[in-house]
């Protein structure tokens, strides 16, 4: 009972920092592989301590990463040539 209180009561704090984490990943991974010419798999060595659970994928089609979070959160960021990578809008 207060195990679920605790997580109800933390539910939004967790979920911002996915937000937040997830934006970051696709945002540096997507500069990391299309900018850099990096691998994506290299790419998750630029992440900040803490970000273990943050994955990344990519559309190569579109040139688009995708940070996410298991279950919270979900971002992308598209290369957009001398603009760089752009986060793309939340739906």
């Amino acid at each position: 009972m207060l195990l679920t209180g605790f997580a109800i009561w933390k539910f939004p704090s967790f979920k911002a920092q996915a937000e937040l984490g997830s934006a970051y990943a696709a945002r540096v991974g997507c500069s990391c592989r299309y900018v850099q010419g990096r691998s994506l798999e290299s790419c998750q060595s630029d992440f900040e301590p803490g970000m273990e659970m943050v994955s990344l994928s990519e559309d190569p089609a579109t040139k688009t990463v995708t940070g996410s979070v298991p279950l919270l959160a979900s971002r992308s960021a598209r290369y957009a040539g001398a603009s760089g990578c752009l986060l793309r809008p939340e739906d």
